[in-house]
């Protein structure tokens, strides 16, 4: 299901198909290689995101996840294609829903315990994505003058691993940020629509294949990210100052 319309795979990969192709056309080589840097981070942020959902529903009482299989951080539970289609491309994604059932929650209502389900996922993003951060500085700092041989066959090797942390502490805050987005089917409208009036909520679900359309479009053209963009650079901005703070009290 994509945006609430169901595609059969087939479908769904020729579509894929097509719009990697026509944006690798348009793409030289050295984006399509940073692109290929970015996997790991997608990869790694996905699992994540949604092994938290998986992790505080079963705390709460709802062994569902669990029985699917879903309690893991083994990628292939949890990848959606067109999520990592999305995520790479347009840099905005998600991975394959966890599945619960509130009525099985034993500690909270299921209100309260749906919205702590959901914030969850882009929660372990800040949280890896500040973890990720602090890894870097300490590349950064110690590793350069380790005299560790950073050079194999012609490439350097940390200057690799220093890019695919870096792209995958800027995939953590984009993807968090991306599913705070209050638009089902994403985390943040099970955050915020329960506190709008009810009108609005049913007003909201009888156009949500219209805001699903819009919504996909703005994704793909790339027009969302002049929205999420500058919220992303402010939590960028603001982790790696809180972390920088840090060290140079320790360092």
């Amino acid at each position: 299901m994509l945006f609430g319309y169901n595609f059969d795979k087939k479908t769904m990969y020729i579509i894929m198909g097509i719009l990697i192709a026509a944006m690798l056309i348009n793409l030289g080589a050295n984006n399509v290689i940073g692109m290929l840097l970015t996997l790991p981070g997608v990869i790694l942020a996905m699992s994540f995101h949604e092994f938290a959902h998986a992790f505080v529903a079963v705390k709460l009482g709802d062994p569902t996840p669990k029985n699917q299989g879903r309690l893991t951080l083994d990628p292939l539970k949890h990848l959606d294609p067109a999520g990592i289609f999305l995520l790479i491309f347009a840099h905005i994604g998600w991975g394959k829903p966890v599945q619960i059932n509130p009525n099985n929650f034993s500690k909270v209502s299921k209100a309260k315990g749906e919205t702590l389900v959901a914030i969850a996922g882009p929660i372990m993003n800040f949280i890896l994505a500040i973890l990720l951060l602090v890894i870097f500085y300490l590349i950064m700092i110690f590793i350069p003058n380790s005299g560790i041989i950073r050079t194999v066959s012609g490439i350097n090797v940390l200057s690799v691993v220093i890019t695919l942390i870096y792209y995958a502490i800027v995939v953590n805050i984009g993807l968090g940020v991306f599913n705070l987005i209050p638009i089902p089917p994403l985390d943040g409208s099970k955050v915020f629509l329960q506190f709008l009036p009810y009108r609005a909520q049913m007003w909201i679900q009888d156009k949500l294949s219209i805001i699903s359309i819009i919504f996909l479009a703005l994704c793909l053209t790339g027009l969302l990210g002049y929205i999420t963009g500058p919220v992303i650079e402010v939590i960028m901005y603001g982790m790696e100052y809180l972390v920088g703070a840090v060290f140079s009290i320790f360092i």
